[in-house]
């Protein structure tokens, strides 16, 4: 059994694992970037994300849907959730709008706009984390 979870349903416990491993899968390599990018390797940057960042918060998605609807959980209910979400689409957009492009872009503008791409998932990292450890608000449960 896992030790974070209150649960002796095997599928909710696969899912949470799936849950995390593909949110360390996601969120991992945000920490090598600013190396990467000191060091001039841009493009090797942008491919590494849309190679295993990007499939990785597909992953994370299904995975908390999986768990959202094995806990029959209320997604307008718990705020904390829904906001998560929305937080997951937008690093889901950065990374296809800004981030991607430098793949095949070398220019100053599209650097930057990876930049900030990078800058917006590691604010979205820490706010995503924090609502997932302290679950402001608590739960709600669909009957």
């Amino acid at each position: 059994m896992l030790a974070i979870i209150d649960s002796d349903d095997t599928v909710t416990q696969l899912l949470y694992f799936v849950h995390i491993f593909s949110a360390i899968a996601a969120f991992g390599p945000l920490f090598l970037y600013p190396r990467m990018q000191r060091a001039g390797e841009t493009q090797a940057m942008a491919a590494l994300h849309m190679k295993l960042a990007f499939p990785a918060l597909v992953v994370l998605w299904i995975a908390g849907m999986g768990m959202a609807g094995t806990q029959k959980l209320s997604l307008g209910g718990t705020w904390f959730v829904t906001i998560t979400i929305v937080l997951w689409l937008i690093a889901l957009l950065v990374s296809w709008f800004l981030i991607r492009p430098s793949i095949t872009d070398t220019s100053e503008q599209a650097r930057k706009m990876m930049a900030a791409g990078i800058g917006v998932t590691h604010l979205i990292l820490v706010v995503a984390l924090y609502l997932m450890i302290f679950k402001p608000g608590g739960y709600e449960f669909n009957s």
